[in-house]
């Protein structure tokens, strides 16, 4: 699958995400001590204008800068919080994310394996009244991918090449190992075989 197949997957999946969410806040809310109200005007703006997410690149750079106010929720099961999460990030299961006291000034990002689960905690917070929410788009692998081993094609336009520089210095900040002169297919092969 090419990266633009896979793109286009997690973009239908964010956006199922996000309608199964919508669609699950009007049933009634899970949570007795939370009765949240949806701007189902407010929420297709926000998604409209791709307010709703954020990119690894993105989320990178505002934790090296450490943005005052930012809080990264990673809302994998526990043993996948503990193989690996993104740096700064604290652990809430979705099912418990209604009850996390945040502060309205916070800027709150969410992120999953692929992005379904963020997308609906996305709904949920904002149902609660949290407008400084955003989603992780393309979830941990495009953290993996984009931060800790991004790579350059040898036939990189130059603005690609010089784009790849600032993201490979972030990416070494936080430990990666940026790759120049690569396809995406031989890093994929050394993924598989753990290099």
């Amino acid at each position: 699958m090419t990266n633009y197949d896979q793109t286009t997957l997690v973009r239908i999946l964010a956006w199922m995400a996000v309608i199964s969410g919508i669609a699950a806040a009007f049933a009634g809310s899970p949570y007795s001590s939370h009765n949240g109200r949806i701007d189902v005007d407010a929420l297709s703006r926000a998604v409209q204008h791709e307010d709703d997410h954020v990119t690894a690149v993105e989320l990178a750079a505002w934790i090296r800068a450490r943005r005052a106010g930012l809080r990264v929720i990673d809302v994998r099961a526990a043993p996948e919080y503990d193989a690996y999460h993104v740096p700064t990030a604290e652990r809430v299961s979705l099912d418990s994310i209604a009850h996390v006291p945040f502060r309205k000034d916070e800027t709150i990002v969410l992120y999953s394996d692929g992005g379904a689960h963020a997308a609906q905690a996305w709904v949920f917070l904002r149902a609660l009244g949290y407008d400084r929410v955003r989603f992780l788009r393309g979830g941990l692998q495009d953290w993996l991918d984009d931060v800790m081993s991004p790579s350059l094609a040898p036939t990189a336009s130059r603005r690609d090449s010089v784009a790849f520089d600032g993201n490979a210095a972030l990416s070494r900040y936080f430990g990666g190992v940026p790759r120049r002169g690569v396809t995406t297919a031989t890093v994929q092969r050394v993924r598989r075989r753990g290099c």
